[in-house]
């Protein structure tokens, strides 16, 4: 069976970037820590919210890499000269990656009762209607 692209549809133009943008995607892994939320607040904004309790604002780091938000938290361990009976709550580092649409902004980020919420908007869609002239050749 051959494998269908976005380039086998001829009235597709300039979609190439799409089918390499969802191949990134999928390679991104489905790890389960942090657990997350992603919400619509508006029809132009959405909220990501990450439960990352223990993490302090300077454990954790935000930043925009080619147009993918990753998120990363990394705690210290300060289980120096502590004894444990039982360490169910370890120091442990994460990251997460979402992909951003064109036209998608990173907003503000509040640490707020060990819930990091990341706060996107994306820009109002404009119609544009454009006139191409024919000239004779």
């Amino acid at each position: 069976m051959t494998k269908m692209t976005l380039g086998s549809y001829p009235h597709m133009l300039g979609f190439e970037q799409l089918e390499r943008l969802l191949e990134r995607t999928a390679k991104t892994g489905n790890e389960g820590y942090p657990p997350f939320n992603i919400e619509q607040t508006s029809d132009f904004s959405y909220r990501i919210t990450l439960a990352v309790a223990g993490f302090s604002m300077d454990d954790l780091s935000i930043t925009v890499e080619d147009r993918q938000l990753v998120i990363r938290g990394r705690q210290t361990d300060d289980s120096d000269g502590k004894i444990f009976l039982h360490r169910g709550i370890a120091a442990r580092q994460f990251q997460r990656s979402f992909v951003l649409a064109d036209g998608v902004d990173v907003g503000e980020a509040v640490l707020e009762n060990g819930l990091l919420h990341v706060d996107l908007s994306r820009a109002k869609p404009q119609t544009v209607v454009q006139t191409i002239n024919i000239r004779k050749g």
